[in-house]
């Protein structure tokens, strides 16, 4: 489907959707009160009015067009309001994770400049308050919680700010209401920080015409429309959402709830009942492998009924996805299918939900055959913040798992050999349907959606963009038929000590599907062999041992137990059978500590931290390789 309204700024899409929708008292946000316990909904009409009190207390705070205003909040209305009236007056939106240390948010505001700092809870307060003396732009922090009575004078409320603004507003209406009409798709719309794993954050410049190309782009390809309701669970400061569940959800005219937290969002699928969900990957293995779990713990009979079911589902969906239609006897099968195995699965995401969306990191192309066989068709996406995110995307009616898709309308991408530099072959989203197939490279990107480069930081941003105007990706992959495959980050290439090269993304992707595994680490820079780090899903694993009547007091003794070593040596010998022999797996050690946002040791976009993970278990992978401390 496609925009509701024509928009090139953000500015400009929120003034044309509240006039679209003006008096109808139609829902555009909604959110779980605090105090009431309720699911509340916000109307166009009162976000409108919410927008122009924060945009005049950020003219009356002395904010112009191309000044920084920082948010550090979790997903809820609040972040929406500052965001819009941010763009209003052609200010530029810096937003950071709540996972980031005090330290990190120093340095944001500093490198960005930001004047006027909004913070959700008390725990970002304090951050707030420890980094605002070494911030020299920095005038203001504005709470969205509860205040200290012995709170700083350059603290303020939320209610107290929306009171000013509003007096503002009314005082300066002629002036103020036209603001947006000066926003030009050329104007600087974010900055979004880079997660590194090593060394500072780079801020990325996204204009409006990046933002607003590439979520046209994307309702182009995937069919959000007005009817629509999402969850809002993925950090909004991250661009996958940014783009995909806020700006093409707005633009859809479509309806956004955010969920309460990251940790509620399984319990509020229930209760909003989404029409479309925006997810990473880890949500989907972990749904599955929750799946497999129950089915791997029941008899053989419910062995056979999941397998039977499983298979009618995918052949239904081949049948439906190549000739746009599946006869009476498979429809059957399916309804079947569907009534003993799937409907529990439909049920916990809702009972309501038309498709979903998968981004930010490869999805397992078991997983998404499962959910296409279960009813639940998965969008996986690719791109990058850079390229304000999305550059490829699966198409809703012929989706290819193991791939990401197809070019984005108006998106070129090119495939470019590692060695010479040449250009291997290109696609733009206006080329298909195409056959192209192509070896494997570098993948790099031109179109409206990339970014214009790294805040103060020309060196890095002649880097990542050629004299050709070429985005270099940092990624590996090729075009199959026309859409595109990923194998791994050039960074992410292992080198082993006889000078092959070896990507690990596509080993531990085998091993996601695992009822016993939660997550896996390939190790083998400069080695004669490929090793891995394991942390169990100890969940499955307690019920194994229950069963094998296997007896300990701790984790680490179910660990240490050799009944269970051998039953995860069997899984990677399984897997080495079958492998090119320098990637076969010919050692592993299990780390009881899952890899976490919070310990550090993934991203906020749920990355592994690779280098951090190996430094933390440095002695552990030496005694794989027969070092010992």
């Amino acid at each position: 489907m496609s925009a509701i309204v024509p928009f090139e700024t953000l500015p400009q899409l929120f003034d044309r959707i509240t006039r679209l929708y003006a008096g109808q008292q139609r829902t555009a946000l909604r959110y779980m009160d605090r105090k009431t316990k309720q699911w509340t909904e916000i109307s166009w009409e009162s976000l409108h009015a919410m927008v122009e009190s924060m945009a005049g207390y950020l003219h009356k705070s002395g904010i112009r067009k191309g000044d920084r205003v920082a948010i550090l909040a979790e997903n809820r209305p609040e972040w929406a309001v500052v965001d819009l009236a941010t763009h209003f007056i052609g200010a530029v939106n810096v937003s950071l994770y709540t996972s980031l240390p005090a330290s990190q948010v120093g340095y944001i505001l500093k490198d960005s400049g930001s004047s006027l700092f909004f913070v959700s809870t008390a725990i970002q307060l304090r951050k707030a308050e420890e980094i605002f003396d070494s911030c020299p732009n920095l005038k203001e922090i504005v709470t969205m919680s509860e205040m200290r009575a012995d709170r700083p004078e350059h603290v303020r409320a939320w209610d107290a700010v929306m009171a000013d603004g509003q007096a503002y507003w009314e005082a300066h209406r002629a002036e103020l209401s036209t603001l947006h009409e000066a926003v030009t798709a050329e104007d600087l719309c974010a900055l979004i920080y880079t997660s590194g794993t090593t060394g500072n954050p780079k801020g990325v410049m996204l204009t409006h015409r990046n933002l607003c190309s590439n979520a046209i782009s994307a309702l182009n390809h995937v069919p959000f429309g007005p009817d629509d309701h999402h969850l809002s669970f993925l950090p909004l400061c991250h661009s996958f959402e940014r783009t995909a569940g806020y700006t093409a959800i707005m633009a859809a005219g479509a309806k956004i709830t955010y969920a309460e937290s990251i940790d509620t969002v399984s319990r509020n699928l229930g209760e909003v009942k989404p029409t479309v969900m925006i997810s990473v990957p880890r949500l989907f293995e972990k749904m599955y492998n929750l799946i497999a779990k129950s089915v791997e713990e029941g008899s053989p009979l419910k062995k056979k009924i999941f397998n039977w079911s499983v298979n009618a589902g995918k052949k239904a969906a081949l049948a439906r996805n190549t000739t746009g239609s599946v006869g009476p006897i498979l429809r059957l099968q399916q309804a079947i299918g569907h009534k003993l195995v799937f409907a529990r699965l439909h049920e916990k995401l809702g009972g309501n939900l038309r498709f979903a969306v998968s981004g930010g990191a490869a999805l397992p192309k078991a997983i998404g055959e499962f959910f296409m066989a279960a009813g639940v068709t998965i969008v996986e996406g690719y791109g990058l913040t850079e390229t304000s995110p999305v550059l490829t995307a699966n198409p809703y009616r012929a989706p290819r798992y193991g791939t990401v898709g197809h070019v984005l309308p108006g998106v070129t991408v090119g495939i470019q050999h590692t060695g010479t530099k040449a250009i291997i072959g290109q696609l733009t989203g206006e080329q298909y349907p195409s056959a192209l197939t192509t070896e494997e490279g570098e993948i790099i990107a031109k179109g409206p959606n990339i970014m214009k480069g790294y805040w103060n930081n020309p060196e890095a941003t002649a880097e990542a963009i050629d004299a050709q105007g070429w985005y270099h990706t940092g990624d590996i992959g090729k075009f199959v038929d026309g859409y595109l495959v990923i194998t791994d980050r050039i960074k992410h290439m292992i080198v082993s000590a006889g000078g092959k090269n070896i990507y690990p993304g596509p080993i531990e992707e085998q091993f996601k599907t695992n009822a016993l595994i939660d997550q896996v680490m390939v190790v083998g820079e400069g080695r004669e062999y490929l090793t891995a780090l394991v942390v169990p899903m100890f969940d499955a694993l307690k019920v194994y041992a229950r069963e094998q009547s296997i007896v300990y007091t701790t984790d680490a003794e179910l660990l240490a137990n050799e009944s269970i070593k051998k039953l995860y040596a069997e899984t990677f010998k399984t897997y080495s059978k079958t492998a090119a022999a320098p990637e076969k797996i010919r050692d592993f050690r299990f780390v009881a500590e899952a890899f976490t946002v919070d310990n550090e040791m993934m991203t906020p976009t749920m990355k592994l931290k690779r280098k951090v993970i190996e430094a933390k278990y440095k002695n552990t992978i030496e005694q794989m390789y027969g070092v010992f401390a």
